[in-house]
């Protein structure tokens, strides 16, 4: 047989799609290209928490500034979430649309925009606004990020992608202790929200430099590229959010979220005011303590990933490799239930750390729920949706934590709920998917 174009001549070669690389483009012998696009969303996760985290690092400064309590500050706290939420409603059919590379880089041009905007305010009220405007721009990040895992990973090596590049959320507040106290100092808190929020348009350079679809990319050998498609082909091109809705599978995932990334942001955003007035800390001596504590949760973050994907190889069936991964993590939780009674700083914070890090783990396995029931041309909608559901848990619980600790002055009844909310986060995913099928989408 004579080939009569450059796609069948790809097809007789191996069969491996040539047919958006231009003639004069050669693909490597060799290549491990994947993991620098993996490398590429741990940034953009790095650059997303740096951006959320100043606030929060800042809150016993900004209290004195402002002169909120706690209760305004969880209100200040739940716009984020809020906005969050209202934010994912569409990017996940944003970046579905548009593709990764379009969407992606569209969002984080708004929301560097976004994170410069605290810089300005003056009030209780404007510090509101601006983190509304920030959570409406961050929402894209976990959905693009996922969609773009399920597009250049196969799914034995998703969770550990995602692992990796979930990390950047505890990478991110590992660099805002050691970052805000300089910026803080060099050009005051308002110029520290500055400074954090232009990093956004450095990595779009690199995004748009090197990010493309691999079977587009040049840059990807043949077998890397054979690698990343090794998974039965997928015929669904394009998935109306209409046809989610009535999915369990769906559900399942947006529960599990709404009863477990709340715990995560009360972390993100209230444990480093919690050390400062629990022991009398201020910006400066506060920096260890939260760097560690967010260092425990990398570890936990890429090994959650490996053990699923370690149990899978063992011979364990999909559904018993993730959420006999998802229930070490909820178990290894629990100990965080005694931080409150704890009177030594570094008890505090290894049983905080080891909670983040148990949690980063059950992240990076309930992410890849979505790529592994979803086909890809949904999963981003899909994470958007039980993003949407979480963020809307995590406000209420932002709200429900301003008024505990303004009420009774202690966070007994807070960790009482950080220690205890993932067994119900399991159990509503296993009940809506008892036998981990891929959805039915009609």
């Amino acid at each position: 047989m004579v080939p009569q174009n450059l796609s069948e001549a790809a097809e007789l070669a191996g069969g491996y799609n040539f047919r958006f690389m231009s003639p004069s483009q050669t693909r490597p012998a060799a290549s491990h290209y994947r993991w620098y696009i993996c490398a590429l969303l741990f940034f953009a996760t790095v650059i997303a928490y740096v951006d959320r985290g100043v606030f929060g690092y800042l809150k016993d400064t900004l209290q004195h500034e402002i002169g909120w309590n706690s209760i305004q500050f969880g209100y200040v706290v739940a716009s984020f979430k809020v906005a969050y939420a209202i934010g994912l409603v569409g990017a996940g059919w944003f970046t579905d649309r548009l593709g990764t590379r379009k969407g992606f880089a569209i969002a984080i041009v708004l929301w560097s925009l976004a994170a410069m905007t605290p810089g300005l305010a003056t009030s209780v009220l404007t510090f509101g606004i601006a983190m509304f405007l920030l959570g409406i721009g961050e929402a894209a990040n976990f959905p693009a990020c996922i969609k773009t895992v399920a597009e250049w990973f196969p799914r034995a090596e998703r969770a550990l992608a995602t692992g990796i590049f979930n990390s950047g959320a505890n990478i991110g507040n590992v660099v805002v202790p050691m970052l805000v106290p300089v910026l803080v100092v060099a050009f005051t808190w308002r110029g520290a929200f500055f400074t954090t929020g232009a990093t956004g348009f450095v990595w779009l350079a690199f995004w748009l430099l090197l990010y493309k679809k691999p079977e587009h990319h040049a840059r990807i050998s043949a077998a890397e590229l054979a690698h990343v498609q090794s998974d039965p082909p997928e015929t669904v091109e394009r998935v109306p959010w209409l046809r989610l809705f009535p999915c369990k599978e769906t559900w399942g995932f947006a529960a599990a979220k709404f009863f477990s990334d709340p715990i995560w942001w009360f972390y993100t955003f209230w444990l480093p005011g919690y050390l400062q007035e629990t022991f009398g800390l201020n910006i400066h001596d506060n920096r260890w303590p939260v760097m560690v504590a967010f260092g425990l949760a990398t570890i936990g973050s890429v090994g959650g990933g490996y053990l699923s994907g370690a149990l899978l190889k063992a011979g364990w069936s999909l559904n018993a490799s993730r959420k006999g991964a998802l229930l070490i993590c909820a178990i290894s939780i629990l100990p965080v239930l005694y931080a409150p009674y704890a009177k030594n700083l570094w008890v505090v914070v290894g049983l905080v750390g080891l909670a983040m890090a148990a949690h980063q783990g059950w992240s990076a396995n309930l992410f890849t729920v979505a790529s592994d029931l979803f086909p890809k041309a949904a999963v981003a909608s899909v994470t958007g949706i039980g993003g949407m559901i979480s963020a809307i848990g995590g406000a209420l619980f932002d709200v429900f934590t301003g008024h505990v600790v303004q009420w009774t002055h202690s966070y007994v009844l807070v960790f009482a709920v950080c220690g205890t909310s993932y067994f119900v986060a399991l159990l509503l995913l296993h009940l809506m998917t008892p036998r981990y099928t891929p959805a039915r989408l009609g």
